[in-house]
């Protein structure tokens, strides 16, 4: 994890995000957090555990955008998963424990990655050689009976091909080169809780047991060499430090992000249909609380995980949850619903801001948009007056807005002639001046 201080966090989430100071604020202190933990020696460092994060506020405030973005700033593995999808044990659905399995994936791939790039050198040399035995098969290779000069003329003729490869020379040459290829192509296990990750489980024993068979494969050295580079980094990549790094990297610094927790929260006493929505949280508890989880990895436990929770809470409240589970959330943040000055800062102020996008795929067609100042606070104050009017689903709001605006130069482009399109607020209002006046219109368009 990168040592960034909560200062530095939170400006480098001001990049990306408005606003939601309080919610940085609180992230970027756990985050710190488990640094400090890393720091201390003896006992003390297992017994401090992780303060995990309830986030209430409405769709589209930027909830999700904090999590991901944190994971992404600390390099730590990140998941997000929604509370209404698992269920009670016994129920149909996923069971609570995926999560952690989920976690585990992305950091296995994260830490294979990072070692592909590290013997990326050496694989690509290796693969090259390989592509030249291809080219040029050396049929005295092993054999003793050779001479000395021929064995010389030989590496002679073989550093010139070498050098032609590495100019090029060979890029669309079609070669023959064998594919590893699985043995199980396919396997579906349909059963109850956690039958999906057994069923992976099966397939992966499978597969380590049942020898991988090859096929010939006929394609272009460029298109040979990726397939060779990616073989021969698996060869130099030892699997099991990969599983012990990426265990220790979920333990110690994973995220998980548990979105539309409050859908699991029961605010009619037990009753009815949502019978299992207190046993999900019961579920949930061990997991966030700390145990241990079976993953193809290994036993993985989940006491350092750090749990983001999130949710609208229109119809419930934190303290509908099971006391057990609120406990486990000892940080609440309350996050603010956006503004027309938010709006404004949304489209301009990020590093991959709407405007800047769209600018940048209409740059693709050779067109210059351009928006005044005019226009981007038209925009906004449209946003925030069908946010208020209909249902507030935040700054995804002006996604709609944005899609709507711009359809007509999105389609017609490219076309002679313009190669400049210039937003001002009388544009926006002649586009969407009807569509917010018609509410009924704006519920199905905006």
């Amino acid at each position: 994890m990168k040592e960034l201080t909560p200062k530095q966090i939170v400006r480098e989430l001001d990049k990306y995000i408005i606003g939601q100071a309080k919610a940085k604020k609180a992230v970027a202190i756990a985050m710190r957090n488990r640094w400090r933990r890393q720091q201390v020696s003896g006992y003390m460092r297992d017994e401090i555990m992780p303060n995990n994060i309830i986030m209430i506020g409405s769709t589209g405030v930027g909830k999700t955008e904090i999590s991901r973005r944190l994971a992404a700033l600390t390099s730590a593995p990140f998941v997000k998963v929604e509370a209404s999808k698992f269920t009670e044990v016994g129920y149909v659905g996923r069971d609570v424990e995926s999560m952690i399995r989920d976690l585990m994936d992305t950091s296995f791939n994260m830490v294979q990655r990072e070692k592909e790039e590290e013997v990326i050198g050496l694989a690509e040399s290796l693969a090259n050689e390989r592509i030249i035995d291809i080219l040029f098969p050396d049929k005295t290779k092993n054999d003793a009976s050779i001479s000395e000069e021929i064995q010389e003329r030989h590496a002679r003729t073989r550093s010139r091909i070498r050098k032609k490869l590495d100019n090029g020379d060979f890029e669309d040459n079609i070669i023959e080169i064998e594919i590893e290829q699985e043995t199980i192509t396919g396997m579906q296990v349909l059963g109850p809780i956690g039958m999906d990750d057994f069923g992976m489980n099966i397939k992966d024993m499978l597969s380590n047991a049942i020898p991988k068979s090859k096929k010939p494969r006929k394609m272009p050295v460029s298109e040979a060499r990726e397939v060779l580079i990616d073989a021969e980094a698996q060869k130099l990549i030892d699997n099991d430090e990969v599983i012990r790094i990426a265990k220790e990297r979920s333990e110690n610094n994973g995220i998980i992000f548990i979105d539309e927790i409050d859908k699991v929260v029961n605010g009619n006493g037990g009753q009815g249909p949502d019978v299992s929505r207190e046993g999900v949280q019961r579920d949930l508890l061990p997991i966030v609380e700390g145990s241990n989880v079976n993953t193809k990895y290994g036993v993985v436990s989940t006491d350092h995980i750090l749990f983001i929770a999130a949710g609208a809470f229109h119809i419930s409240t934190p303290s509908d949850m099971i006391p057990e589970l609120q406990g486990r959330f000892p940080i609440r943040v309350e996050l603010d619903k956006l503004k027309t000055k938010d709006f404004i800062k949304i489209l301009t102020h990020p590093k991959s801001a709407l405007i800047k996008q769209y600018v940048a795929l209409l740059e693709a067609e050779g067109v210059h948009l351009e928006f005044e100042s005019s226009s981007i606070k038209a925009i906004s104050e449209l946003a925030t007056e069908v946010n208020t009017k209909t249902e507030n689903i935040g700054a995804r709001r002006l996604h709609t807005i944005m899609t709507t605006l711009l359809e007509t130069p999105l389609f017609e482009h490219p076309k002679s002639g313009q190669k400049k399109i210039k937003i001002t607020a009388k544009y926006v209002k002649d586009a969407l001046g009807d569509i917010v006046v018609d509410q009924d219109l704006s519920r199905y368009i905006l």
